[in-house]
């Protein structure tokens, strides 16, 4: 029923854009603009040492309310190779822009409620001590963990010469339960042209958006830092605008502790509905 329903959506928008950066874990200080909802999938592959191949999906609603607010609901799925696929949660998040206009450091507060089971493989961030041990749990049993957790993150975010410079930290902590957990993001991106041509062009090199991601988790506020048993993950990464229409992602990642998963791939795809908002208040007009 929502796969329908997305699809109805992308059929009947009059204008498609897509993302303006290629990142999947950082976010830069770009907001979604007013009235707009953004639609995107996203998909992570990987497998853990000792356990089975995983493959774990994303959709995501995010709604601009204001030039300054940010609204996004994440829906998560999972499906591991002979074991079972599983509804693993949603995260509602809210981001809220510190400063009008641009500056030379962009903040950003982040507050998101997460209810997730242990079956997720979203790895949307990396905190206090996850690793790849966590994720050798059959479905079965890992499902009836549940985490239902308040998550903060500073976002800093710079544009200088076409660069895109973007610093998150991360604080977590379970509603019931256990420590607090910090991890952080960093990435860098640049369009390949920052030149546009007056004519429409598919793949014009202005179109794609080259970057590089460095994620990673700094324990607990016990044992904080960058500590042994923390997971740590680089990934270069690579964005498609398609003129007028959706912008495709992906994005190799490699773990560079003894505690990551050794490769993960990231895919994505993301539709903007521009004044979606407004469109919808003309539906429902009455003279």
């Amino acid at each position: 029923m929502t796969g329908n329903v997305l699809l109805i959506l992308l059929a009947t928008a009059a204008g498609l854009h897509g993302t303006e950066d290629p990142y999947f874990v950082t976010y830069s200080h770009q907001m979604e603009e007013p009235g707009s909802l953004e639609i995107a999938f996203s998909t992570v592959v990987g497998r853990p040492d000792g356990g089975h191949r995983f493959l774990n999906t994303l959709t995501e609603l995010e709604y601009g309310w204001t030039g300054w607010w940010t609204s996004e609901l994440y829906l998560h799925g999972q499906t591991t190779v002979r074991d079972s696929t599983v509804f693993t949660g949603y995260r509602w998040e809210n981001r809220f822009r510190l400063l009008s206009g641009e500056h030379w450091i962009n903040p950003v507060l982040y507050l998101e409620f997460e209810n997730i089971n242990g079956a997720d493989r979203t790895l949307k961030e990396v905190v206090g001590f996850d690793g790849q041990s966590d994720l050798l749990e059959p479905n079965s049993e890992a499902r009836r963990e549940k985490n239902r957790e308040i998550e903060a993150k500073l976002i800093l975010g710079s544009n200088f010469k076409g660069w895109n410079i973007s610093e998150n930290f991360v604080a977590e902590k379970n509603i019931r339960h256990e420590p607090f957990e910090f991890g952080y993001a960093v990435a860098v991106s640049r369009p390949l042209a920052l030149a546009a041509r007056p004519d429409r062009c598919v793949l014009c090199p202005e179109n794609f958006i080259a970057g590089l991601e460095l994620y990673g988790a700094l324990g607990t506020h016990e044992r904080f830092g960058l500590v042994g048993g923390t997971s740590h993950y680089i990934a270069p990464t690579i964005a498609w605008q398609l003129p007028g229409g959706p912008a495709f992602q992906v994005s190799p990642g490699f773990g560079i502790t003894h505690s990551s998963i050794p490769f993960l791939l990231r895919l994505g795809v993301s539709y903007e509905v521009a004044q979606f908002g407004r469109g919808v208040a003309k539906m429902f007009h009455r003279p």
